[in-house]
């Protein structure tokens, strides 16, 4: 007998979150020492909240005193012509001096190991007098470059105080509050930048207006002097042709500006983290459950496990979340959607067995004979039939970065591939996060001229080339979503002349013929098995000789397959039709 259910749909168990929730609303029967005091604990809060804004009461005056202090520093005066003279006359006075010394110190070493010792003392106080003055020098940029790390470190300890009692689950990991801390003093880092950034943009603005006031006082002149008009009209159509350039130039601006805005996450670092720290969360109570299955579900004679590893990318999370809202977003605001996501990534499932065994027992008893009063034992042993309910639990994993191409437009899927080619242009967010994306470059390959000698092969590298560098999306079959390694093989032939449609791995290799590796050329396909949990064929790549081939990895790439990587799971060539 087997039935299969979705536990966490189907188990009247209660869950250790449903335990949680009954908590939370009962009143407590715990006072005193039997449970924390909440009173005295939002006190120690409200204490350390304080503490935190008299921290950046404190930096911020002095960092305004540091900069007052830089601001009025003069800057170095340039060496005169008189001083750089005397410098150069002293050098050669000096030089011809230690020179005369080596000549004689040749025939003495007294004098060599004097003259040495002098040479070292000179040099240790030139350089201790530069350290000083250097030192002097720099006093106040080192003094505002503290006092700005002392500020921008209160203010991320007062901001993750704040998001902590909205976010509780925040203050569960040492280890999650401290890349916390860290993404919240860049946060503001960054935010102290962009200040300066709109103060050097006020300055340019008043250069701006400056230089306006000039044109107009030359125009005037002009009017007065009717002379010189001439010189007027050709000093304006210059002024009109560096317009036209810086015009130019500002619309490169803005286009760049524009790919790398459409590239970056939406939403602020504080969101991006807590939603993060929410999944993982989820991810540790199902892990719980997991640990504890046999106390949470009792009943059962044995239990089996079949479970995939609970784990997930940070980047692919929230570059799923910023594609699916489209937008700026808080957590709160993509609740429902992760819960939809971890549905939709893990599948608990429980499955009963019921076999029949049996066991040996075994009855005694005895009789005693009425004549001669003797006593004696009997037994008699047989077998009985019993119920054995085996539990196996069954975890599957469909990796979240799978997920897009089944729940995602084709717009969305774009704008994911998007963040996830950059990354959302914070490589930084999730550095140490286990299972997190990091910056990948592609492999370049120069092939050797002569085999583009064969046109079929030429416009096959010159389709794929076109998309090196680009990332691996599941399911992705076109430049707008990028490619996985059947998808962007089908691109690239369909593109060069065949007409085979969307194909998978296998697919590609039920059209091909399947030759040698002797007999393989630049423009076959190249498949492998077993790289990833699939029966039959799991990868393809389109060879380019000598041992190399151009494939969708992570990203698009060139990739030697003489490694024993791949040649461990080579499968076969194959020739297109």
């Amino acid at each position: 007998m087997a039935r299969k259910s979705k536990f966490r749909r189907e188990s009247a168990a209660a869950k250790p979150s449903d335990r949680l929730r009954r908590d939370d609303d009962a009143p407590s029967s715990n006072s005193g020492r039997d449970g924390p005091n909440p009173d005295k604990k939002t006190a120690q809060e409200a204490k350390h909240m304080d503490k935190s804004k008299l921290r950046i009461e404190k930096s911020a005056d002095k960092l305004t005193v540091a900069r007052g202090k830089l601001a009025s520093q003069k800057p170095p005066k340039k060496s005169g012509v008189v001083k750089t003279v005397t410098r150069a006359a002293g050098y050669e006075v000096w030089a011809k001096a230690h020179g005369k010394i080596h000549q004689v110190e040749r025939d003495n070493v007294g004098v060599e190991a004097a003259h040495h010792a002098e040479i070292v003392g000179e040099k240790a106080v030139r350089s201790t007098s530069r350290f000083i003055k250097h030192r002097v020098r720099t006093r106040p940029a080192r003094q505002v470059r503290k006092w700005e790390s002392k500020n921008l470190k209160a203010n991320a300890d007062l901001r993750f105080r704040q998001l902590a009692q909205e976010h509780p689950e925040l203050k569960q990991n040492a280890v999650n509050r401290y890349f916390q801390k860290k993404r919240l003093r860049k946060q503001y880092q960054k935010k102290a930048q962009e200040a300066a950034k709109k103060a050097a943009k006020k300055t340019g603005e008043a250069a701006v207006s400056a230089s306006e006031k000039a044109v107009r006082a030359v125009a005037n002149f002009v009017k007065k002097h009717p002379a010189a008009a001439l010189v007027v009209i050709l000093c304006l159509l210059l002024v009109v042709t560096l317009q036209s350039c810086v015009g130019g130039a500002l619309s490169i601006g803005n286009g760049l500006g524009g790919a790398v805005g459409a590239s970056t996450y939406p939403s602020e670092d504080a969101e991006m983290l807590a939603a993060e720290a929410v999944y993982a969360g989820m991810e540790a109570e199902l892990q719980y459950e997991l640990d504890n299955y046999s106390a949470l579900h009792p009943g059962y004679d044995a239990y089996h496990y079949d479970l995939d590893e609970i784990e997930h990318d940070p980047y692919v999370l929230i570059s799923i979340l910023s594609a699916w809202h489209d937008g700026p977003w808080t957590v709160a605001d993509v609740q429902g959607t992760m819960t939809m996501l971890f549905e939709r990534q893990y599948t608990l499932t429980e499955t009963v067995v019921v076999k029949v065994r049996y066991r040996t027992e075994t009855d005694t008893w005895t009789e005693t004979d009425p004549a001669t009063r003797e006593t004696t034992t009997h037994s008699d042993t047989y077998e009985v039939a019993y119920n054995y309910y085996i539990c196996t639990v069954t975890l599957d994993n469909f990796n979240l970065s799978h997920l897009p191409v089944y729940i995602m437009d084709e717009d969305r899927l774009a704008r994911y591939a998007l963040y996830m080619a950059t990354l959302g242009n914070r490589p930084d967010l999730f550095a140490g996060y286990p299972g997190a994306s990091t910056p990948k470059d592609y492999t370049d390959y120069d092939i050797p001229p002569e085999y583009l000698n064969d046109a079929t092969f030429a416009a096959i590298i010159t389709e794929a080339e076109k998309y090196l560098g680009f990332p691996y999306v599941w399911g992705g079959s076109n430049p707008r979503t990028s490619f996985d390694c059947s998808g962007f093989v089908s691109w690239v032939i369909n593109h060069s002349g065949w007409d085979v449609g969307r194909l998978g791995a296998q697919g590609l290799y039920n059209i091909c013929t399947p030759v040698s590796a002797a007999s393989a050329k630049p423009g076959d396909l190249i498949f492998f098995v077993g790289t990833y949990d699939t029966p039959g064929v799991s990868h393809v790549g389109i060879y380019v000789g000598d041992g190399m081939m151009i494939h969708c990895g992570d990203p698009i790439s060139y990739t030697s397959v003489t490694t024993s990587y791949w040649q461990q799971h080579f499968y076969a060539y194959g020739r297109l039709p």
